[in-house]
């Protein structure tokens, strides 16, 4: 007589799992409406997204991923989606929407191969030898270009604030773009440096997108610690100190034993003895102006005002740092050490109101290797979203020095490189083959987007797309004002390389990542066992 099987559980109670083709259809359906939830926002015609949070706060953006931060995605394949998102914006800082949108596309058409029984590794496969070959495609047909060229620059800033909020006012915030980060990048031995954290952005509601400023310095947001202290120091020696300009209390528990009322004057004196020397040795340096990282004592700052010399308190680390690099202060740690040679020097250093606040402004630098931009809007909303395009805009002016190489945009590298890539595909002779044209259909879905979201025919688009790059117009784009096909260098659609290339790479890797994943095991979140939406599976049964 047959026994009982008994089931034998492998794993904790409530784990669920997928597994094969149920398990890659969910990742990739997952992917697939990431990628959907940020397509209509591609473009100059994109629409933007309004996300309200848990807490009640509202963002508007079209940022891609802005707005896939903000939605908290919760199923694990949808954010390695985000992940791409996330590379694009700290590798270029621009250029999210097209990333994610491709890694969809990618998937969505190895979808319909897994259905013709092509197996994923082959695809993977496929896919990675596409890449390389779109990389070299990229690079082939890529532009050069220096610092010298400005219209180029400001084309290519003006590109990124196209569509955005802040486009009313592009010319403007292109000039001031290209000129903040000519201003703080430095060219050692024909290496391009830029660190964006030289370019500071400060917004302040208030006035129109159109009145934001470049400022030659640092804008700080503090006043003066004492009414007493001048406004305005013209021609100022900044001193930039780290360390409290007040009374330090003892490490340990000290207890002081006061016998009779003048020892207790004694002590309030030599209190007062210790801070006037302080403030004394930092008006013998020859500093007017002093930025204190921690805090400054009131009766210091009573005698810094007797002095004149303005003052301002909890200066953050990263705005001392600012401040060095324009102003060519050094940053001390101790009061004793304080000279003239570590005094940094600026044309005016002078408190203003801005938008009901009152900050500090250290203009008129001789050169400033950090600026600040003032980024002016109406609202909370549009201030945020200037300041989004703008940084867009400065991560892909950087981005196209760095690399030094640029395209044209509109859609007219994917179509090249899709055409390149049908070339190439017809002489392989494996299944991969499959894959490397699946790859070419896929990059097709970036002017296919750029058209409906304009409301364009895409078909009769594309069409005409593809016959003017097959007469060798490698930069036929499409003009979605115009909504005709056109030459997107002369329209002035420029993009730096870098874009292009690292959001073919991103998203080619996690699509095949997500391709060669046949099964999910989730675990049981503690008191409700429960899996991530659309990832229904079964105990673990056997």
């Amino acid at each position: 007589m047959a026994k009982d099987i008994q089931p034998i559980f492998i794993l904790p109670e409530g784990t669920q799992r997928t597994t094969g083709k149920n398990a890659q259809r969910n990742n990739i359906m997952a992917a697939k409406l990431v990628a959907e939830t940020v397509r209509t926002t591609l473009g100059p015609k994109g629409m933007d997204k309004m996300i309200v949070d848990s807490m009640g706060s509202i963002t508007i953006t079209n940022d891609g991923v802005t707005i896939l931060e903000e939605m908290q995605v919760e199923h694990p394949a949808a954010k390695m989606i985000v992940e791409v998102a996330k590379t694009q914006e700290a590798e270029v800082g621009d250029g999210t929407t097209t990333a994610v949108v491709i890694a969809g596309e990618l998937l969505r058409r190895a979808e319909e191969l897994l259905d013709q029984n092509v197996h994923p590794t082959v695809i993977a496969k496929g896919y990675r030898m596409a890449e390389e070959k779109a990389q070299d495609v990229l690079n082939a047909i890529a532009e050069d270009i220096t610092e010298k060229d400005d219209s180029l620059l400001r084309k290519i800033a003006g590109t990124a604030l196209t569509g955005k909020g802040a486009e009313s006012a592009k010319e403007k915030l292109s000039e001031m773009a290209v000129k903040a980060v000519k201003r703080v990048m430095d060219i050692e031995n024909g290496k391009f440096h830029f660190d964006k954290e030289n370019i500071k952005l400060e917004k302040r509601t208030g006035d129109s997108v159109e009145a934001s400023e470049l400022i030659e310095g640092i804008v700080v947001e503090k006043e003066a610690v004492h009414p007493g202290m001048p406004k305005s120091i013209k021609n100022p020696k900044i001193a930039l100190i780290d360390c409290a300009i007040e009374i330090k209390d003892t490490e340990i528990d000290a207890k002081i034993e006061i016998t009779e009322p003048s020892q207790m004057q004694a002590f309030l004196n030599q209190e007062e003895k210790i801070l006037t020397d302080m403030v004394d040795k930092i008006a013998a340096s020859g500093a007017n102006v002093v930025f204190c990282q921690k805090g400054i004592d009131d009766t210091a700052q009573h005698f810094l005002a007797k002095k004149n010399i303005y003052a301002a308190r909890r200066v953050k680390k990263s705005d001392l740092e600012a401040l060095s690099r324009a102003t060519g202060a050094r940053i001390i740690t101790s009061i004793r050490d304080l000279n003239s040679k570590d005094l940094g020097n600026a044309g005016i250093v002078e408190e203003r109101k801005i938008g009901g606040d009152e900050m500090t402004f250290v203009t008129g630098c001789k050169n400033p290797k950090a600026v600040t931009i003032l980024v002016r809007g109406g609202t909370e909303h549009v201030v945020d979203e200037a300041k989004r395009a703008l940084t867009d805009a400065i991560g892909d002016v950087a981005a196209a020095l760095k690399n030094g190489k640029v395209v044209a945009g509109a859609g007219a590298p994917e179509i090249e490189v899709a055409r390149e890539l049908r070339k190439y595909a017809d002489s392989l002779s494996g299944r991969e083959q499959l894959a490397v044209r699946a790859f070419a259909d896929a990059l097709e879905v970036i002017p296919r987007t750029l058209a409906e979201n304009a409301g364009m025919d895409p078909i009769d688009i594309l069409v005409e797309l593809k016959a003017a790059h097959d007469k060798k117009q490698k930069w036929a784009g499409i003009d979605v004002f115009k909504g005709k096909v056109v030459d997107s260098w002369a329209a002035g659609v420029i993009e730096p390389l870098k874009i292009k290339t690292q959001a073919l790479s991103s998203a080619s890797e996690v699509a095949q990542m997500i391709l060669r994943i046949d099964d999910v095991i989730a675990g049981a979140n503690r008191g409700q066992p429960q899996m991530p939406p659309g990832m229904g599976g079964h105990g673990m049964e056997y």
